[in-house]
Formats: structure tokens, C-alpha cells, sequence
């Protein structure tokens, strides 16, 4: 796990940004709006990632070594994995995934509205972008007179 993996996942998450905050942290948010992971980038031990749980998962991590309740934010649930090597990309990837959910469905209802729709928008303008360039690049058949 490597902080460019860690970086293009959340960034490929609908509505996902970043910005840097609290001098050396990249502070992932849904919109701009709410953080769903925090990742640290100073070099050495203090690199850490943070993101929110569920209460039972956030007991479950906590248990394994690297793993600790995060400063500031284990009152809401967030862990901070210290040791990058705690958890498979793939087990990381889902709790990533997770994180964002439940920091989703604590944002305002019209916001998660508009959100739904412009993602719905967009996909539409990106199907019918895709059928106008399959079009294009049909090759056109002869006619036989």
C-alpha cells in the first residue's frame, strides 16, 4: 500500500476531492463537504491513514497491531492505521469504501439528492458521448448499385 494507491482510490470515488490541511495531510471529502479519510504524509512513523467505521469494526481494528483509535476522531469511530502493512489493499479498499458510505448518508438529504442527480447527469452526458463516438467510428457500408 503506497500513498498514490491510497490517493487514487478515494479520488476515484463519486464526488471525491482533496486538499491539504493541517500542513502535511490530505484530507479526503465527499463534495468538499465532509471528510471520509485523512492521510498523513510525513515520512517515518508518524505516516498514518484515517477513516471512519462502524462501531463494531472500529473495536474489531483496533485490536490489531497498527491499528489505533485516531486522535481527535475515535469518539466518532475513525481508526488510524500506523503500520500500512496492518491490513490487504483489498480489506482496506472495502473499509475505504465503507467510510465514504457512512459519511455519505450523515450529509444533508438534499445535498445526498443533488449529489445522486448530477452523478445521474453526468453518467447520461458519458453514455451519450460513448454512443456518438461508436457511431463515428462505424465504418459505413457501400452501397451495391
Amino acid at each position: 500500500m503506497n500513498i498514490d494507491w491510497i490517493r487514487e482510490y478515494c479520488l476515484s470515488l463519486p464526488h471525491a476531492t482533496e486538499t491539504l490541511q493541517w500542513g502535511e495531510s490530505l484530507v479526503f471529502k465527499i463534495a468538499g463537504k465532509k471528510m471520509f479519510a485523512v492521510l498523513n504524509l510525513e515520512a517515518g512513523p508518524e505516516r498514518r491513514l484515517a477513516f471512519k467505521c462502524t462501531p463494531e469494526k472500529f473495536y474489531e481494528l483496533t485490536e490489531i497491531p497498527g491499528i489505533v483509535p485516531s486522535p481527535y476522531l475515535a469518539k466518532s469511530h475513525w481508526v488510524a492505521i500506523k503500520d500500512m502493512n496492518a491490513l490487504r489493499s483489498s480489506e482496506l479498499q472495502n473499509l475505504m469504501t465503507i467510510s465514504y458510505d457512512l459519511v455519505f448518508a450523515k450529509l444533508p438529504k438534499r445535498t445526498q439528492t443533488e449529489l445522486a442527480a448530477n452523478r445521474a447527469h453526468t453518467s447520461e452526458k458519458l453514455k451519450a458521448s460513448i454512443r456518438k463516438s461508436t457511431l463515428r467510428k462505424t465504418p459505413r457500408r457501400k452501397s451495391l448499385k
